[in-house]
């Protein structure tokens, strides 16, 4: 019994041409020298022992002009009117002291300001200032060991923390 190598190309294709034969070793896909790396003596390289062309220099950097100037000027003013203006919309309880009068900043705010205890906006008195951080049961209980004091005022949160009792003004 003699055994035959299989035939070459697709046994199922029926009446289609085959593809030519590609001697062995050489890549089909290979076309010419395209793929391969540039040779010295070609185009785009330079000869071996060539220098390398020297790197530009970093364009020379502009000088700020007026305009941008301007703006910046502009950006740090609107930057220091907000940063003063929030300030000013502080409320002044931070600033009170033991003897101070307070009274509310107004009927939607529960942010209180500094008056002359002889005004009638007066409201309370301040009898004892405390920093800390205070829950408003830890303020009432603190407070209630003050004499004559009726209310307390505790501020919490952004910046200095602290409570203030209140009595009559």
């Amino acid at each position: 019994m003699t055994t035959q190598p299989p035939p070459q190309g697709n046994p199922f294709a029926q009446g289609q041409p085959q593809a030519p034969q590609q001697p062995q070793g050489q890549n089909p896909y290979a076309q010419g020298q395209q793929g391969f790396p540039q040779q010295p003596g070609q185009p785009g390289v330079p000869p071996q022992g060539a220098p390398y062309a020297p790197i530009p220099p970093e364009p020379a950097r502009r000088k700020p002009s007026f305009k941008m100037i301007k703006n910046i000027v502009i950006a740090v003013i609107v930057v220091g009117v907000a940063v003063g203006g929030y300030i000013a919309s502080r409320d002044d309880a931070e600033q009170a002291a033991v003897g101070d009068c307070l009274k509310s900043a107004s009927s939607s705010s529960d942010r209180m300001e500094v008056v002359d205890c002889a005004s009638s906006e007066s409201e309370g008195k301040v009898l004892k200032k405390v920093k800390g951080h205070f829950t408003s049961i830890s303020a009432e209980t603190e407070c209630r060991k003050v004499e004559g004091a009726t209310g307390f005022y505790a501020e919490t949160g952004d910046g200095e923390e602290f409570l203030l009792c209140l009595g009559e003004a």
